[in-house]
C-alpha cells in the first residue's frame, strides 16, 4: 500500500495537486491501482508492459544508431554485422 496523497505531499513538502498528478500517471501506466476507500496499491509487474517498454527503449537507441550510421555513410550490412558482434559479445 502506498501512502495517502495528502500524507505523501506533506512528507515530501510538495503540492497535493502534484501528488494527485503523479499517482494518476502511475495508475494510467499500470503501476498502481486506486481502490476506492482503501487507498493506492502497487500492482504486480506486468511482464508484457515491461517488454513493450524495453522494445520502445531499444527502438530509440537503434534509431539513433541508424541515423549516425547514415550520416557517416555506413551501410546497413555494416550496421547489422556490428549488431551481431555486440549481441554475441553478450553486453549487458
Amino acid at each position: 500500500m502506498l501512502p495517502s496523497i495528502r500524507q505523501l505531499a506533506r512528507d515530501l513538502k510538495i503540492s497535493v495537486i502534484t501528488t494527485i498528478r503523479a499517482y494518476g500517471d502511475l495508475e494510467q501506466e499500470g503501476f498502481i491501482a486506486n481502490v476506492r476507500g482503501k487507498g493506492c496499491f502497487v500492482l504486480p509487474r506486468n511482464s508484457e508492459l515491461a517488454r513493450e517498454n524495453a522494445l520502445h527503449k531499444m527502438e530509440d537507441g537503434l534509431s539513433a544508431a541508424i541515423a549516425a550510421a547514415k550520416a557517416e555513410g555506413i551501410t546497413k550490412e555494416e550496421v547489422i554485422e556490428r549488431l551481431k558482434l555486440l549481441w554475441e559479445a553478450d553486453y549487458v
